[in-house]
Formats: C-alpha cells, structure tokens, sequence
C-alpha cells in the first residue's frame, strides 16, 4: 500500500515572498491528543497533510486544569520560590522576579531565545514538533493553561506554520532556540504589538493549497487565532523541550521504513540482472543466523525474484560477490537498528520534556520539581544511529552499481550499460553521482552526540546535539533516496539489455523477471524510458527519486506481491 506523503516545492513570488505548494494525500481522520497514545503514523499524517484535523482529549483538559491552577496560586502570591516561574533562567534561576513582573518575564524569554540561524526547517518537520509539544503539555506536568495548547491545534488545523530557523538548538536545555521562534508567532506582548516581534510563518491559503510567508502576525491575524498574553511559566513551557530533534528524527526515521524497502528492490533487480545466485537468500541460512532483520531481508528478496528465470544461469561462478550475497546480513543491522529508534521514538513523542514539572498531587507546598527531562541524549543517539545504518544501504547499492557499470563484472553487458559503449557513455557518470553522495555521507556520518560545550555560565555544562544528529540523518537519507534512485536506473537498463538478448528479443518482462522485480520495473518504464543513446542523465535520475521518494515505485511492487517486511 502507498506510504503516504506530500510534495514540497518552493518558488519566489514576483514580490519576493516564498509560496510553498502541498499536495496533501494522507486521510482526514482526527487525531486525538492525550499525551500519551501519539504514534509515528498519526505524527507524519499531521505533519504532511494540514487538513488532518488534530484536537485534544477531554481527559488531558481536565489535567491541564490542574496544574495550571498551582501556578496561579504561586503567580497570585510570589510563594514558593519556583523556577521559571518567579526566577530568572539558567545560571540566573537564583534570582527571583516580582510577581508584577511575570508575565514580562515570559515575553522576554522568549523574544531574547528567538535566536535561530540559517535555512528554515521544512514545514513538515515544523508542524511535527507543534504536534509533540502540544502533546508534552497534554499530560498536564508543564503548569499551562488549556488555551496554551488550543491555540497550538488551532495553528495546526488552521495551516499557521512558523518560520523557524533550523540552526541554533544544542538539544540541552531543550530546543530553546527554534521554539522560541516558535512562540514568538503564538504569543505577543501585553501591550504594544508590533509586526517585527512576532516572528514569521508560513499560512495555508484554503483556495489555492499554497502556503505563503508573512509576518507571524499577520498570519494569525489571516487565520482567524488570536495569539496569546503569556502568564507565568507558560514561555518556558513553550520553549524548553524536544520536540524540534524529535520531530526531525521521526520524520526521517517514517521515511527510511520506505526507503529501505525500496533498497530490497533495486537490489533484487541487480541480483535478476547480474544474473545471480538465489541460494543465498534461502531460509535454511537464515535460521542458522536469526537476526530478525536479516530473516526479514531474505524474504523480501525471495519474494521479490519469485518465478526469475535469470537467477541460477551461471553455475560456474559458485557464488557472488558481497554487496548481492551480503545483502541480508548488512540489512539485518539496519532494519534492527531501525527497531530501537522507533522504540526510542515512542517513548520521545509521548514524554514531558519540559523543566520544572508539575505535580499537582505532590504533599509537599512546593508541587514544582527541577529535572532533566530536556536533555535530548536519547534522540542524539538515535539520529547518530540512523545516520550510520543509512550510510550503508547508500554504500552497499553503490557497490552493486559499480558492478553494473563494469563490463569486466556485470555478466557480458556493455561498460556503463551503453547501447553504442564508446561513442557513448551512458550511465557512466550516473554512478560518479553516486559515489560523491556515498562519500559526502560518511562525513555526514560522523556523530554529533559525542560533542558537548558548556553554556550559560556553565550551567548547562554537558548538551546532546539531538537536532545536528537529527538534521544530518535527514540529509543523509536523501543522498541515499538518490543513490537508490541511481541503482534503479542502472537495473532497469540492464535488465532490458538482458530483455533484448533473449531469443526473438521481444520477451515480455513478466515472462524473465521475478514477480516484484517486473512489477519495479514497469513502475520506472513508465516515467524513464530505455537509454537508447545519450541523453542529459539528470533528468532520469530526479525522476527515479522521486519514485523512491514518494514511495510510488514501492507501492506498485507491494500491489503485486504484498507488503514487504
């Protein structure tokens, strides 16, 4: 079945502003947030389609109620001495703040963290991380009031994204800088309320499906929300948390499900066109060795080359080389890898990440509880972990392209798949593309959850890196989208140079391909046709990733033989 997804393009209006398209192709069904049961699924339907309604449950209403009624009290009287609530932040917690001063003290918070550089982060990761921190407030420990979180799903259901800078966040004490721009588009000062204090978003014109860039302020004004005065500890609430890494690690991690499915099918068409062996895959060698994501490789790569009829032709060779052979076994890593992150994931999206807690319950006067529960250690580990498993399916494919493109290792087909090799030059340069990327990833790789610098006067003297992990995961996958675009492309060549060897040359694909591999094929036929000669390379090779991308491609092969593993 189609993952389902969203396309993304950006394009500058005559008067300079940026117009996002969205196609949205996610179902409507709402989603219901009670801090607890939010789900990778429902995280990327919100995310990727702005007509997903979201609301929040009556239960987690009635827990907001509670909490925020403490901190009135603490608001109302100055007693006890809480932080962030009537204390200055980070190394100035030891500095207390008149309770005239509170509400100031928020807005100052959060114009003073606005303080993000670089590209904005896509709009989908921006609305995940709306998504999850008005989930953390859900669970009623972060001491807002209801209204807090409305106007969070009012900006989700009513298409307000805000402009957030995606460099700045040390994942520790939260993604404080990306979330105060965040804020800033939701809240406003009590008095004067100028434009450029309201940061910039992204609104969702209902006629046209385009999104536009304005003033904050002018695009909650369009949507009809109105932004929010914010009372104590509800700035802070707001800012000091996980969501930003979070939703970039989950949003990646959702995609790289697809994607390493559809690595399964490129392999199995280089397996058909390089005429390989299928014993590897068998599952007697599986069970000697049951790592389930190598049990779960094998089948999809047994299911997929079902009824070949260019498997096994050559005896002679014994058996293949290690990036068809392997396969399983270098997979097995990743699918499994991919397991702990989801699991990691489940537990992020569903956490309180926020500083200090509230315990409404608690016996004791002070009901406020300082913690740790921003530090995004978990997340940094997990993105880093991605990154790494990543890295490998772009380098295993890579390999399998080079033994395309080499007539001394490809079985008799022509140097770089050529019709006219020589005169032409076919894919050769195809698999030049493929390599860089493979190479720019393994300098992507490299972890950024070892790094730490202190700040705030050393107080916050050991931070994650969650979002540069993050970030790199997710730019990492989309080197390897293209890198798996290229081997399609080079497999799908070679396999109709095995088609137009065959006797009479006018075989069907079904009669010669295995059942998924044919159907893969007919999937990439009908948007890249057969290399006859030169033409520009790039063309087929955006067109072959998007296949990838949209999980298009996929869906055509899952049609045809089930959903793979």
């Amino acid at each position: 079945m189609l993952k389902k997804r969203f396309k993304l393009a950006r394009e500058r209006t005559e008067t300079g502003g940026i117009i996002v398209k969205i196609s949205p192709s996610f179902p409507d069904h709402i989603v219901l947030l009670d801090g607890a049961s939010l789900t990778l699924e429902n995280l990327a339907r919100v995310a990727r389609n702005p007509h997903a309604p979201v609301a929040l449950a009556e239960t987690a209403r009635s827990n907001l109620h509670a909490s925020r009624a403490w901190v009135e009290t603490v608001q109302k009287s100055g007693e006890p001495v809480v932080y962030g609530v009537n204390t200055g932040f980070g190394s100035k917690a030891s500095v207390s703040i008149p309770k005239e001063k509170l509400r100031e003290l928020q807005r100052n918070l959060i114009m003073s963290h606005a303080a993000g550089a670089g590209d904005p982060l896509p709009i989908d990761a921006v609305r995940a991380a709306m998504l999850l921190r008005a989930n953390t407030l859900a669970r009623g420990h972060s001491g807002v009031r209801a209204e807090v979180v409305d106007t969070l799903l009012a900006m989700l259901n009513k298409g307000v994204t805000p402009w957030i800078p995606a460099q700045g966040s040390l994942g520790a004490s939260g993604d404080l800088a990306p979330l105060s721009h965040l804020a800033l588009v939701l809240s406003r000062g009590p008095e004067e309320d100028p434009e450029e204090l309201s940061g910039q978003a992204y609104r969702l014109d209902s006629e046209t499906g385009q999104w536009e860039l304005t003033g904050g302020k002018t695009a909650m004004e369009r949507a009809g929300i109105p932004r929010l005065i914010l009372e104590a500890k509800e700035g802070l609430a707001l800012n000091n948390g996980t969501p930003v890494s979070t939703a970039l690690l989950a949003l990646a991690c959702y995609d790289a499900r697809q994607l390493v499915k559809t690595a399964d099918v490129a392999m199995a068409m280089t397996l058909e066109a390089l005429e390989g062996f299928s014993a590897a895959f068998s599952p007697e060698i599986q069970r000697l060795r049951p790592h389930p994501g190598q049990v779960e490789t094998a089948e999809n790569i047994r299911r997929l080359t079902e009824n070949s009829r260019l498997l096994d032709r050559r005896p002679e060779r014994v058996q293949d080389a290690y990036s068809l052979r392997c396969h399983p076994q270098v997979l097995a890593g990743v699918r499994d890898t991919l397991r702990f992150i989801e699991n990691t994931l489940a537990v992020e999206m569903n956490a309180v990440t926020d500083n200090p807690l509230i315990f409404p319950g608690a016996p004791s006067v002070n009901k406020a509880v300082s913690g740790g529960n921003f530090h995004a250690q978990p997340i940094a580990f997990a993105g880093d972990f991605l990154s790494i498993v990543l890295c490998e399916v772009g380098s295993i494919a890579e390999r399998r392209i080079f033994r395309l493109s080499d007539k001394h290792l490809n079985a008799g087909l022509p140097s770089f798949l050529a019709a006219n090799s020589g005169l032409e030059s076919g894919l050769m340069i195809a698999h030049y593309t493929a390599a860089s990327l493979v190479s720019e990833n393994k300098s992507l790789a490299h972890p950024a959850s070892v790094d730490s610098l202190p700040t705030c006067e050393n107080q916050e003297d050991h931070v994650s890196m969650a979002p540069i992990a993050a970030r790199k995961a997710r730019q990492i996958l989309e080197n390897v989208q293209k890198i798996v675009g290229v081997e399609l492309l080079y497999a799908a060549q070679a396999l109709d140079l095995r088609l137009r060897s065959e006797p009479g040359g006018d075989a069907a694909p079904e009669t010669l391909f295995g059942k998924g591999t044919a159907a893969a094929y007919r999937a990439l036929r009908q948007k890249v046709a057969f290399l006859d000669r030169d033409r520009p390379v790039y063309r087929d090779m955006e067109t072959a990733r998007e296949l990838v991308w949209s999980g298009e491609l996929l869906a055509a092969v899952e049609d045809a033989v089930g959903e793979l593993r």
